[in-house]
């Protein structure tokens, strides 16, 4: 399989996961929205290719930085000052953070390092933390690490963002 067809492979996943994460959210009738670093926005923009994801995709927070995830989530200084900007309670306070600043009643976050540089002994590059939550459950982590490179791990992480939001609604579907 050559790069460009595995890429269109890739890409055709991520479109086919968005196509489910809209239609499970107008079943329960439920909004989304999005906190994302290292993915630039690009789970917003897979799940606005689906036409009509208007009615589902509330809004979307990129915050590369962290004075942003600070200014626009509400993650608390000290929380980066003590576990830095890629852990898993960086991810929890974003994501808490997007639901609260918005009318979605579930959101995901993602914040790791796509690389090539910028990873430690501690936190490598691939590293990715992601929470989800929604308004009437707890918040759901995960932390993967990703091989390959920047454009890869980024791909898995919109892959795993996507799929952990199917999972949050098949888990908040069960138990309604």
């Amino acid at each position: 399989m050559t790069r460009e067809s595995q890429i269109l492979d890739d890409d055709q996943a991520i479109s086919d996961l968005a196509l489910r994460v809209g239609e499970a959210l107008e079943q329960r009738e439920w909004m989304l929205a999005t906190a994302e670093s290292c993915t630039g926005g690009w789970v917003g923009q897979a799940v606005t290719t689906v036409a009509g994801s208007s009615d589902w995709y509330e809004r979307g927070f990129i915050t590369y930085s962290n004075k942003s995830k600070c200014e626009m989530l509400g993650v608390q200084q000290s929380t980066l000052d003590q576990f830095g900007s890629v852990s898993p309670q960086a991810a929890q306070e974003m994501a808490i953070g997007a639901l609260h600043r918005s009318h979605a009643q579930i959101s995901v976050s993602i914040t790791g390092i796509a690389g090539p540089d910028g990873g430690t002994a501690t936190k490598p590059v691939g590293m990715v933390c992601f929470a989800w939550v929604s308004k009437d459950g707890p918040v759901q982590q995960q932390t993967h690490y990703f091989t390959g490179d920047r454009e890869t791990i980024r791909h898995s992480a919109v892959t795993t963002a996507l799929q952990g939001i199917l999972d949050l609604l098949d888990n908040a579907i069960a138990v309604a």
